[in-house]
């Protein structure tokens, strides 16, 4: 694992590169909102991804390298994020299929951003469909406005709802809550199933 920080119109953000042996492809993944890169359903992700051969970079937001707890507003992750994916494409991921993704916030960071930064997949977990209570908030447009092959994995009792599947999203129900740790053996299962998959195609 090395870690870089690459240049925002933010802020620096901070990534943690996690090289697969052969590597077919890279996986970009965001954190949550109130948390890190070291969240135990990003790290299971994360080594489930290599272990199909996919480069792993884990992307802390400018706000969290600076020690802010606030994220920024929206607009401000969504840059931050597609600087940190156009500079990875050019450089250490040149060529490969890039696949968005990230829990939570850093879920709804990849789906908005994934036409934008030419993702060719996009991977949520816990998507928060809406806040706590607030059905009426819902996010559904933000996933319903992916164009790639997308897989949400969600907590089945997560107080943050649970969204709709898609022409282009399936969703994956495993026990537990918004934080996924309840099963993360079936998150890992989930997402090295879905990505050796949505990949196949674009690596023969």
């Amino acid at each position: 694992m090395t870690a870089t920080e690459i240049p925002t119109p933010h802020g620096p953000a901070r990534v943690s590169l996690h090289s697969a042996d052969q590597g077919v492809a890279a996986l970009l993944l965001g954190h949550g909102a109130g948390g890190g890169i070291d969240a135990p359903d990003l790290v299971a992700v994360a080594r489930a991804a290599r272990a199909v051969d996919v480069h792993v970079a884990l992307v802390e937001q400018p706000y969290r390298v600076a020690g802010r707890k606030a994220p920024a507003p929206a607009k401000q992750l969504d840059a931050a994020w597609l600087a940190v994916a156009a500079h990875l494409a050019e450089t250490t991921f040149e060529g490969l299929p890039l696949v968005f993704g990230g829990r939570s916030s850093g879920a709804r960071v990849a789906c908005r951003t994934a036409g934008a930064g030419g993702a060719d997949a996009v991977l949520c977990l816990a998507f928060p469909e809406h806040p706590p209570g607030r059905p009426e908030k819902s996010r559904q447009a933000e996933l319903d406005a992916v164009e790639v092959p997308t897989l949400v994995v969600q907590g089945e009792r997560d107080p943050f709802g649970r969204p709709q599947p898609g022409p282009h999203h399936e969703i994956v129900t495993v026990a537990g809550d918004h934080s996924l740790k309840a099963d993360l053996d079936a998150v890992s299962r989930a997402a090295s199933e879905w990505l050796g998959r949505v990949l196949r195609p674009l690596v023969a």
